[in-house]
Order: structure tokens, then C-alpha cells, then sequence
């Protein structure tokens, strides 16, 4: 659309229907039934609605549709009024985002009949745009404060290079992550197992508040609607699916975060994992996640180099440049061949070395003006600080 939009006259009235009918759907069907996404593709929303609505609603009806389930899908269609949603996130200032929108993240179509029939919106930024380039950073609940500062140094990182740090508002890692990408200025989106208008924890009402106006806040149920423990697991493979990539930051074996990133897996998307210390309970998750294939990462460059672009490197990482490391072969020869506890002779150094007489005192003037050896009324001996230079040498060895 151009400055001059005159021409545009916005959604078709066939366009509105289907996203009324949609709306109404995500008060019906459960996020991921795979089911409902079958019934959704072949009969379309209006039709499995009005199906769902009516008295037609019966065993068979729809393939796999048995007595039980349609006497539940029945009743909870009883009290839907289809729209009704719909003007209750324009009033929060949002919307409701379906597949065919320009706004729709594409990747999502690779969950297959479980991809979201729609997705409830808050927040000023284009979600497709955003989720081109996010990064899933999740783990426990209860974190440590080792934890707690990874996710916030990982979240600052990603946002200061551009990256969406994309994780679901609970306590613990979550939070961590989209407090520091908010920090750092950065984007931010969370994936609610509710209504975008529940805060939930409610502790973190504020914290929604903030990514509402400085980012986004997205869910597949529509507003009003309350967590559950399932809605939680199956909130995961949205997370999975919309980002380029899982990190996970502390986990234990039972874990809904590793749910995400072994999602992720089976999607194609990148996952990766951040160690700690082997004792912690809490690492334990991540290091068989990192034995099952999974990439270790440490901070953002290093997630940046899995999920970025080509060239996107990592920094080598090397230990600190001793002064000894700057020496030629033949004058380190040199050092290293002289003892500790005594002094020796230029020949006997030369002998030490397995040089020549010539060759061992050109070298052992070099080390004495760079403070390796000092001349004594014997000959030549180590200084105290090459000495401790060397035995730490030995000892990183």
C-alpha cells in the first residue's frame, strides 16, 4: 500500500467472515489439536463453525469426530458469538492475525494441522517482520541466579545485534530474557499460554505491560482466557516454530523448555544450550540436551554464528598472550633448556639447547634486555619472573 491509499478499501466482507469465524474457533478447538486443524483445512472455518454450532454436530460427521468429542465441541460452542472476540482486541488496541494476513509468520505453516488457527496480537511492531529474525531464549522456572544473569546477557546481546528475543513471560529464565533484551532497548516478544489480555504470572503484569508498549505480546487463545497446565506445553511449539532458534538456559530432565528446543529439533531450527555446573539439577537437562545434538553456546555472538547469516562469526576464543609466546623457536629453545635452581654457563647452555656457543649467548643477550635471564658472577640464570612464568605454564599444562 502507498502514501495515497485511497484506492484500498481494506478487508473484503468474505475475508472479515472467515476471520470472525476464525476467532470464534480459537474459543472452541484447543491450541494444537491436530484434529481441528484437519477439520479446519478441508471444510474451512466458516464451515467447520457453522458444522460445530448446529445440531449436524454428531459422531462422523467429520472424520474422526466420536460421540464424546462432539458432544464437547457442542457445548462449548453453545456460548460463542462469533466477532465478539474480535471487538474486544480492537479495544485493547490490538488484533487477530490468520493465515493469508500479510502479517502472518509463515514458519508457522510448518506445524502442519497443528499450526494456530490465529493468533491474538498486542503491540505496535509487524510480527512477521519481527519473527524473520528472533531467537527463542527459554529454561527453568525456579533458575539460579547463574541462570537469571546468562538469560539477561544472552537477551541484552541478541537485541544489541539486531536479533527478537522471543520467550513466554513465566518466571525464572523468561522473564530474565525479556527483561534484558527490554534493557538493552532491544525487541522483545511473549508467547502467552492465555489471553493477551491476562497477565499471567500476575506478578509480571507490569513486565507485560512494558513489552505491550516496547514490543510484542502474542497467544492463540482469545482475550479472557486462562492458563492451563496444558496450554502451557502446547504453547512451546508456537515459540519453536516462530524463531530461528532455541537456546536453552538451565533444565532439568523434566522440563517444558526442552519440549520447545526437541521441537525446535524436529522442525529443522537451530537449538543450542547453555552448560552449567554438572552438580546443578537444573544443568542436567541442558547437558543431555547438548549429548543429543544440540549446539553449546556461551553468549550471543556464539548464538549469532548458528543463526545468522553467513560470515556472522563468533570471535576466536584464545587464552591470554604470555611474553614467552612472542619468542622466536631458537630463542625459546633457549629459555626453556636453562635450569631453574642454578645458573649455567654460556657453553653449557649452548650444550642444554643443543646449540653452538655462538648461536646460545646471541640468544641469551636477547633474554636478558627482555628481562628472562640476568647475568651472575657463573654465568647466566633464569629471573624470579620467568621462573613463575614458567611454572604456570606447566600447571595450565
Amino acid at each position: 500500500m502507498t502514501g495515497d491509499d485511497s484506492s484500498w478499501s481494506g478487508p473484503g466482507p468474505e475475508e472479515e467472515a472467515e476471520r470472525a469465524a476464525r476467532s470464534a474457533l480459537t474459543q472452541i478447538l484447543e491450541p494444537g489439536d491436530e484434529k481441528g486443524g484437519r477439520w479446519l483445512r478441508e471444510v474451512g472455518a466458516r464451515g467447520l463453525l457453522g458444522l460445530l454450532m448446529s445440531d449436524a454436530c454428531e459422531k462422523g460427521a467429520l472424520p474422526g469426530l466420536t460421540e464424546r468429542r462432539a458432544a464437547g465441541l457442542r457445548a462449548r460452542a453453545a456460548g460463542v458469538l462469533p466477532g465478539q472476540r474480535l471487538e474486544a482486541i480492537r479495544a485493547l488496541g490490538g488484533r487477530f492475525v490468520v493465515p493469508g494476513d500479510t502479517e502472518w509468520p509463515t514458519q508457522l505453516d510448518d506445524l502442519g494441522d497443528a499450526r494456530p488457527i490465529g493468533l491474538w496480537v498486542r503491540g505496535r511492531p509487524d510480527l512477521r517482520a519481527w519473527a524473520l529474525r528472533s531467537v527463542a531464549v527459554v529454561g527453568a522456572r525456579a533458575c539460579t541466579p547463574y541462570g537469571a544473569h546468562i538469560s539477561a546477557s544472552l537477551a541484552s546481546g541478541l537485541a544489541e545485534r539486531g536479533w527478537v528475543v522471543v520467550s513466554g513471560a513465566a518466571f525464572g529464565v523468561d522473564a530474565a530474557a525479556h527483561r534484558g533484551a527490554l534493557a538493552a532497548g532491544g525487541a522483545t516478544v511473549a508467547v502467552l499460554a492465555c489471553g493477551v489480555d491476562v497477565a499471567y504470572p500476575p506478578a509480571h503484569q507490569e513486565l507485560i505491560k512494558r513489552m505491550v508498549q516496547q514490543g510484542l505480546v502474542i497467544g492463540e487463545l482469545p482475550p479472557g482466557a486462562h492458563p492451563t497446565q496444558s496450554r502451557f506445553v502446547l504453547r512451546n511449539r508456537v515459540i519453536a516454530a516462530l524463531t530461528r532458534g532455541t537456546v536453552v538456559v538451565e533444565a532439568e530432565y523434566r522440563s517444558g523448555s526442552l519440549v520447545t528446543a526437541r521441537r525446535a529439533q524436529q522442525l529443522g531450527r537451530f537449538t543450542m544450550g547453555v552448560p552449567g555446573p554438572v552438580t546443578s539439577g537444573l544443568s542436567a537437562g541442558v547437558h543431555e540436551l547438548l549429548r543429543g545434538g544440540a549446539v553449546l553456546v556461551t553468549d550471543a555472538a556464539e548464538v549469532v554464528e548458528q543463526v545468522g547469516d553467513m560470515g556472522e562469526l563468533a570471535p576466536e576464543r584464545t587464552g591470554p598472550v604470555l611474553p614467552r609466546d612472542l619468542l622466536g623457536p631458537g630463542t625459546r629453545r633457549v629459555l626453556e633448556a636453562l635450569p631453574a635452581g642454578r645458573p649455567v654457563t654460556c657453553r653449557e647452555s649452548a650444550r642444554l639447547a643443543g646449540t653452538t656457543d655462538d648461536e646460545a649467548l646471541g640468544r641469551l643477550y636477547e633474554l636478558h634486555s627482555l628481562g628472562f635471564v640476568e647475568r651472575c658472577p657463573e654465568g647466566w640464570r633464569l629471573t624470579h619472573s620467568a621462573i613463575r612464568g614458567s611454572n604456570a605454564r606447566r600447571g595450565d599444562a
